[in-house]
């Protein structure tokens, strides 16, 4: 096929799609979601049976352990993409809002509406419940979206294309709302992130090396992140057993994930305390530790130590390994953090309120948290139904992107015969 025409088409399919979903109302739009969910759960088998051909695929191919974790479908994926669904089902419809409606001087009304985006490209690697996260977002906010998935989850997200498909038709909605590039072809991804006059915005979720090329030639907008370069750091007026809890498993819940710790700060006046517990809750992990000479003094003897490199702290592993620093305190914990950070995600223990409430102050990062893991850091999670990637650009939207992000606002004005003196 030539690639070059075969995305043209897709791009004015999914433009005149858009159009349609920008007017759909609530009730088709939540039917078309409802019927994706009860189709993926009475799928499931089928479901499975795609990612198998996937799963082979990729050992054959000597895929990472990270990599193949992000591919597998479990029976608990593909229950929790059905349950993503209906909660969006749940979620007020953002597209109509308006709000901030103001009296002006001369008597008009002044007010914002939200309204959708238009044709969102999404590229990503790897894991199929993207497919759905993102079909579902996006019908919901009226927009229409191109997906282009990662080879290696190709027989999985053609499955899931056709269960998506067949929701929309049955609510009455464009199948063309929501198209997966069919192609395993590189060259489509090129196409897609030029073609502004087809694509409004394009969101990357996948690997740096993906994310750095795109930001070279995209000539759509991106929402998008990097790096997942996420701190903890342990106060010494931390809770101890709060802060065993949220360093283990914001390490070891998984590794492959962006939300996923991958530096641990820890006051001096607490460390000597907590540190060696820790060292030993990671150690059932087999969790390498590369650690600065403060921490590797105190942690003498632990079997997978390492001492730290400058890169170590500017590193997103998504492994067993974590950078651990020893630090003064609050200024020193912060100013490491607001350095090396990629601005994802970031949380504080302790018990002390002021200091809680000055490191969410001046921490720059899309998610700061106070006594909470940094895996909760997901669209899920925060009430989203689902999202669509994780943002830590400064415009338009920040953090985990569910509706809201998919929208935009046009001014929209009142007036009873003013004209304009």
């Amino acid at each position: 096929m030539d690639i070059k025409d075969y995305m043209k088409d897709l791009g004015i399919r999914a433009r005149k799609a858009s159009r349609a979903m920008a007017k759909a109302n609530t009730a088709a739009k939540n039917q078309a979601l409802s019927l994706i969910a009860a189709a993926i759960r009475r799928e499931a088998a089928t479901l499975r049976a795609a990612n198998e051909l996937d799963l082979a695929a990729a050992r054959a191919n000597g895929m990472d352990a990270a990599m193949l974790d992000r591919l597998t479908l479990s029976d608990q994926a593909i229950a929790t993409m059905a349950d993503g669904l209906e909660q969006i089902v749940s979620l007020s419809d953002p597209i109509g809002e308006i709000s901030n409606m103001k009296f002006r001087p001369s008597g008009i009304q002044v007010g914002q509406m939200r309204v959708p985006l238009g044709v969102i490209g999404i590229i990503y690697e790897a894991r199929p419940n993207v497919t759905v996260d993102a079909a579902g977002l996006c019908i919901k906010s009226g927009n229409a979206t191109i997906l282009r998935g990662g080879s290696e989850a190709i027989h999985c997200n053609q499955a899931l294309a056709k269960l998506v498909k067949q929701g929309l038709a049955g609510a009455g909605l464009p199948s063309d709302a929501v198209q997966v590039v069919e192609t395993t072809d590189r060259a489509a991804v090129g196409e897609l992130i030029t073609m502004p006059e087809y694509v409004d915005v394009i969101v990357p979720r996948g690997g740096k090396g993906l994310i750095e090329r795109l930001m070279r030639e995209s000539k759509v907008p991106m929402i998008k992140h990097l790096d997942g370069i996420c701190h903890v750091y342990i106060d010494d007026k931390a809770d101890p057993k709060k802060a065993l809890d949220i360093a283990f498993n914001a390490k070891c819940h998984r590794y492959g994930t962006c939300n996923t710790m991958e530096t641990l700060l820890v006051a001096r006046g607490i460390a000597p305390q907590i540190l060696p517990e820790l060292a030993t809750l990671y150690a059932s992990k087999q969790v390498e530790l590369r650690c600065d000479p403060a921490a590797q003094q105190i942690l003498a003897g632990y079997p997978h130590l390492a001492s730290a490199t400058e890169e170590d702290w500017r590193t997103e592993y998504l492994a067993a390994i974590l950078a651990v620093k020893v630090v003064a305190g609050m200024d020193e914990a912060i100013e490491h953090i607001n350095h090396y950070s990629s601005q994802h995600t970031e949380s504080i223990i302790t018990e002390d309120y002021t200091r809680a409430m000055r490191f969410l102050r001046e921490v720059d990062s899309a998610s700061v948290m106070v006594n909470a893991s940094t895996r909760f850091a997901d669209g899920f999670e925060y009430g989203l139904g689902a999202e669509i990637g994780i943002s830590n650009d400064k415009l338009h939207a920040r953090g985990p992107v569910g509706l809201e992000g998919l929208t935009s606002l046009k001014y929209v004005v009142f007036g009873n015969g003013q004209v304009r003196a």
